[in-house]
């Protein structure tokens, strides 16, 4: 089998070295990930600029561009590894609720599964440093039964391992997002020629953590895992919006 990672922390960020060491007990890997950190892009692509793919010493391949942006080149600009799989992370710090909508982590892995490949994002709830041990021993938990049993067709998986010590993972438990309340705080400061800048602060407190979403269950020592879909349309009130349009001149 053979696995492509990527991430959005960045080719040197310890997260994707964990995951790629844990893979590759499994599968032949390759890494293809952003130069810099490139946390909050989404899945934005580049379009104002060309990209270039590099080897670093360890291996690793860099893109001067967004995790979208290093999917697309490990698929068509190195096609000689095609991947089975694709793993994404391990992020410094969660991506639950909200959050994965704007998680170049998760966006590397949505592109993945928009091309047809199973696809699964890993992020580890914690800044701290101190938990890495336990994302290693969560990796291997899951990629030992993953690869076991292989999605037969794309899948898109988030996944979010407990900032717990490795002994006191409770297990594992399927959960919906969670939801944040919506506030963004805005720093305003000023620039060493006395500007008004601002800075994007931190997101807002979490204000769904009911049993079974990613956030209670994260909080109780599990790792989680939420499948995720593409599909934006709002069917149930589709008849609704049909019903307000009748009648408008084609």
């Amino acid at each position: 089998m053979n696995i492509l990672i990527c991430n959005d922390d960045g080719y040197l960020a310890p997260g994707i070295a964990v995951l790629a060491r844990v893979a590759g007990e499994f599968a032949n890997v390759r890494v293809v990930a952003p130069e810099r950190d490139r946390s909050g892009v989404s899945n934005s692509l580049t379009l104002d600029r060309p990209l270039q793919l590099k080897e670093a010493d360890n291996g690793f391949y860099y893109v001067n561009g967004t995790p979208t942006d290093c999917i697309h080149l490990a698929l068509h600009a190195l096609p000689d590894f095609k991947p089975d799989l694709v793993l994404s992370g391990i992020n410094n710090g969660a991506n639950m609720g909200d959050d994965t909508l704007y998680s170049g982590t998760v966006a590397a892995a949505t592109e993945a599964y928009l091309l047809g490949i199973p696809a699964i994002a890993f992020s580890l709830n914690d800044f701290s440093g101190r938990y890495w041990e336990t994302a290693e021993k969560a990796a291997w938990m899951l990629l030992e039964h993953l690869l076991k049993n292989p999605p037969d067709h794309p899948v898109l998986w988030n996944i979010n391992i407990p900032a717990v010590a490795p002994e006191d993972i409770q297990g594992c438990r399927i959960t919906r997002l969670g939801r944040r309340h919506h506030v963004q705080s805005i720093v305003p400061a000023r620039n060493p020629r006395g500007e008004s800048v601002y800075w994007i602060g931190p997101v807002g407190d979490i204000s769904d953590r009911e049993g079974g979403t990613d956030f209670a269950e994260s909080e109780a020592g599990y790792i989680t895992v939420t499948p995720l879909q593409i599909d934006l349309t709002d069917y149930g009130n589709m008849a609704h919006v049909a019903g307000f349009w009748q009648g408008v001149a084609p």
